[in-house]
């Protein structure tokens, strides 16, 4: 299913986006936040990219490119994981290029994939931040979802225990 808005073309991740992916999958400021560290290894991001391709495939899952509508540009994706359909629910997550900060993409793309997933019958959604990650808990806090839980030490990264803010949107 492919999203459109007003700049950007949201479209199904394909492993031959693995290249494009790289760039900020390596950028430590933009994987600061994230569960895993810095990937070094384009072969890895290529790994991740086909198991995400994969996922979708099974159902479990959803990825969309996005894309500047205008140039074509890839500048991140956005992610539907954790799919329950028997409980109408799943759980949202974002990863937008560091040079395209602060400029309204991230929250252009997550109100498009919000859209797509009410006409398709989720009820709920779920987003998890690390503790830290202003920027991500201001987008979800505009765009309705409302801080559910505070999880200690939920996130291991490389040995670090990190903590979680739960938030969450009911369509």
């Amino acid at each position: 299913m492919i999203l459109e808005t007003e700049r950007l073309t949201l479209a199904p991740l394909v492993p031959a986006d693995a290249p494009y992916v790289y760039p900020f999958m390596s950028d430590p400021e933009v994987m600061a936040h994230w569960d895993r560290a810095p990937v070094e290894d384009p072969d890895e991001v290529a790994g991740a990219v086909a198991a995400q391709v994969e996922e979708m495939e099974q159902g479990k899952a959803l990825y969309w490119a996005i894309r500047l509508t205008r140039t074509g540009r890839f500048m991140g994706y956005c992610e539907l994981v954790d799919l329950d359909w028997r409980h109408h629910r799943g759980e949202l997550g974002f990863i937008i290029a560091r040079e395209d900060w602060g400029q309204g993409y991230a929250t252009e793309a997550v109100k498009a994939v919000l859209a797509h997933c009410a006409s398709s019958g989720l009820k709920r959604m779920v987003a998890r931040t690390h503790v830290g990650d202003s920027r991500s808990e201001k987008l979800l806090l505009k765009l309705g979802f409302e801080q559910e839980g505070y999880l200690k030490g939920h996130v291991d990264r490389e040995g670090e225990r990190r903590d979680c803010r739960l938030f969450g949107l009911l369509f």
